[in-house]
């Protein structure tokens, strides 16, 4: 197979567990929530941001797991994909909130990412015997 074709099944890879992660974080997360009561809205949303970052370092791993070549960025362009619709619901309700909620969720998902291309590196340089006499 491809170098090119792997790299595209490996960041596609991270994506589904990201997805499936995160749909599961954001389920559990407002099974907590109770409605009118706007402290837990605030625990549920943060909940629920901490949990996608820790899909998203999962995501990033599985990515730099399966990567060719060049792991960590490889986990840094699936950190860009998953930070491109928080961008652009900034872009879309930019008249509305702060701003650094979502720059900040942004910058967020690339570094926990990153983190994920980071901890199967750090895992795989373990786990590799040292060869020589």
């Amino acid at each position: 197979m491809p170098p090119i074709v792997r790299s595209v099944l490996a960041v596609l890879a991270g994506a589904v567990v990201v997805i499936a992660l995160s749909a599961a974080a954001n389920w559990l997360a407002w099974r907590f929530a109770h409605p009118g009561r706007l402290l837990d809205l605030m625990k549920v949303i943060l909940l629920a941001n901490a949990l996608q970052c820790v899909a998203i370092v999962a995501g990033g791993y599985v990515t730099a797991r399966l990567a060719p070549s060049a792991p960590i960025l490889h986990a840094a362009i699936l950190g860009v994909i998953a930070a491109m619709p928080v961008v652009a619901g900034l872009i879309a309700m930019w008249s509305r909130g702060p701003h650094w909620y979502p720059l900040a969720l942004a910058a967020a998902m690339l570094s926990s990412a990153v983190l994920g291309g980071r901890l199967h590196r750090q895992g795989h340089a373990v786990a590799q015997p040292e060869l020589g006499g």
